[in-house]
């Protein structure tokens, strides 16, 4: 996790992460970026040897009624763009949920919905109502004094009042785009919850074919509900 990348190291394969799904390749200092959050991270380290299983790591994913799986995080290693696309759906039904996840714990999930109950996508308003309403009342129950928030890019999450809000809570703690330490852009290093989480939530959620929306979300309430705590530990083991 916190190692650099292979494509710093054999710079004579020429090769570059494309990330397929939005046509984007790794800008040029992305990797100065990623160097610096590498060494910064391995100086905590130093100092506190546990230091990574106090970050909690956050992100949204959407779940689609219909089982469609974004392959959001693929990424083809080429020379060249190789303008790979994918099918997604036109209008389909789906859920927008958010977890923090930490070597202690999951805090979520949350699903984002407006007054009505309607399920909504993720802006910077939601957001911050995700924080206030549900993300700090539940750090009531850890000690938010040693732990570090992470969140990526995303506008939502990186907007002025967003960072002014969560560093209320964080102060220097908090591991984001415009925060006091910050997460490279584009990274190619993966969340727990990318190369864990949602993979194995998806993996289950869909097994009794779930035909309306409510059974979808009480699926996944159930799956990381019954995730043990041996689980969150083995996976902050694997960050470092």
């Amino acid at each position: 996790m916190l190692a650099v990348g292979r494509e710093f190291d054999t710079p004579a394969l020429n090769c570059q992460v494309i990330y397929s799904q939005f046509g984007l390749a790794i800008h040029k200092n992305d990797h100065q970026a990623r160097r610096r959050f590498v060494e910064w991270a391995q100086n905590e380290i130093a100092v506190v040897p546990d230091f990574h299983k106090r970050i909690l790591f956050s992100d949204e994913a959407h779940f689609w009624l219909n089982g469609y799986v974004n392959k959001q995080n693929c990424r083809i290693w080429s020379e060249a763009n190789p303008q790979v696309y994918f099918e997604t759906p036109l209008h389909p039904e789906k859920l927008t949920v958010w977890c923090a996840l930490w070597a202690g714990g999951i805090i979520g999930p949350y699903f984002f919905k407006n007054d009505e109950a309607h399920n909504v996508p993720v802006n910077g308003d939601r957001y911050r109502a995700m924080i206030t309403s549900f993300f700090i009342p539940e750090l009531n129950n850890h000690d938010v004094q040693e732990l570090w928030f992470q969140q990526d890019g995303a506008t939502c999450h990186t907007v002025r009042a967003t960072i002014d809000l969560l560093k209320d809570t964080f102060g220097d703690r908090l591991i984001s785009r415009f925060g006091p330490v910050n997460w490279p852009p584009r990274s190619c290093d993966l969340t727990p919850l990318d190369y864990f989480l949602w993979d194995y939530v998806k993996s289950l959620v869909y097994a009794d074919k779930p035909q309306t929306l409510d059974h979808l979300e009480d699926n996944i309430r159930r799956v990381i509900a019954d995730i043990r705590p041996h689980t969150h530990t083995n996976v902050g083991k694997s960050l470092p």
